[in-house]
This record gives C-alpha cells, structure tokens and sequence, in this order.
C-alpha cells in the first residue's frame, strides 16, 4: 500500500473495504452500459464502492458528493472480463496459509527487511 494510502487510513479518513470480485466486475459492467466506458479492474473497485455510497444514501435520504478515481480503461483486461461473463471468475478469498505460501517463495531483498 502506498505510504499516503496507509496514513490516511491509520489516521481515520478513509476506511478499507472488501467486496466479491464478481460483484466489482458486475458493477463495471453496470457503468459500462450507462457511460459507454469500459473501465479497468482498479477502476472498477472505486466504481462498486461510489455505488455502494449512493445506494446508501438513497436509503438514508442523506444528499453527499461522491467521487472516485477512473484511472484506465479495461482493453488491456479483457480476459478478466471474459472470466466474468462466462462465469469462470469465482469470489475464493485465500487463506492465511495459501498467502504465506506465496509470501514464502518471494525473494530475501535486503533493502526491504
């Protein structure tokens, strides 16, 4: 996480959330029809988290701006999009033993101890 990301959020003005991957990619898909962009998986969290929002407040009656980042566009990800729409994408979240597998087999770098 980039250092200004984690400062703001260890100082409390943002807040960190987790949402399913088919869910990120079904709000993308959403955006795509009504703005006529198709954005980048990035993108795509930032766009299901301002819908969140809105909903939110759709049901609060309470009126906020909300804005988010589009960064790209998803030419490049199309695969992804692919897994999406032909329902091979799946939400498995790892588990605390398949990351330590991976963060076991990544190079000792001594700069970053």
């Amino acid at each position: 996480m980039s250092p200004i990301l984690s400062k703001l959020y260890h100082e409390g003005y943002m807040e960190a959330v987790s949402d399913k991957q088919t869910e990120v990619f079904e709000a993308a898909v959403q955006f795509a029809k009504l703005e006529t962009i198709l954005p980048a998986p990035e993108s795509a969290h930032a766009i299901k988290g301002a819908m969140d929002e809105a909903l939110k407040c759709r049901e609060t009656g309470e009126a906020k701006t909300i804005l988010f980042g589009l960064t790209e566009t998803g030419y490049f990800d199309m695969t992804a999009y692919a897994a999406y729409l032909d329902g091979r994408m799946t939400d498995h979240v790892p588990t605390d033993e398949e990351l330590q597998k991976g963060f076991d087999s990544l190079p000792d770098i001594p700069q970053n101890r």
